[in-house]
Order: structure tokens, then C-alpha cells, then sequence
């Protein structure tokens, strides 16, 4: 269990938050599309999932085997 709560940050614990928060609106106003929506966006940080993936907003580090060499500059006039 304790392994499962170290991955938890700020934006995760709003996110439930949040979801909850919708569920409980729904619930009071008898809107049962905002109960499942609300639903949906709990289970989200409870599984850790989101829109992008895991990695899936991140962009790859070219590697590359060539060294950079030093780049010269020509004045133009």
C-alpha cells in the first residue's frame, strides 16, 4: 500500500478530488450523467491513467554517435 501512495503528487490528489466533488453535485442534483462522468474522472488518478498515457506527452532525446563539432560563423554585409 505504501508503495502504491509514493507516486501520488498534487495534481493526482486534485484530480480525485475533483471527481469526487462531481459525483457528490450529481448526486444532489439527481443528474446521473454527472454521477457517471464523475465516476470516470475518480477513476482516473485512483488507476493512474490519463489522456496521454504513460509517456505519452513527453518527446525522445535524439541519440546520436556523431560528435558536434564547432560551428563557424561568416559575417555577411
Amino acid at each position: 500500500m505504501m508503495n502504491y501512495l509514493r507516486n501520488w503528487n498534487v495534481m493526482r490528489i486534485l484530480r480525485l478530488a475533483l471527481g469526487i466533488f462531481i459525483v457528490v453535485q450529481g448526486i444532489q442534483a439527481g443528474e446521473w450523467l454527472l454521477v457517471v462522468l464523475g465516476g470516470m474522472f475518480s477513476l482516473m488518478p485512483l488507476l493512474n491513467i490519463g489522456c496521454c498515457g504513460v509517456s505519452g506527452c513527453s518527446t525522445p532525446i535524439p541519440r546520436s554517435d556523431k560528435k558536434i563539432t564547432d560551428t563557424i560563423y561568416e559575417e555577411v554585409r
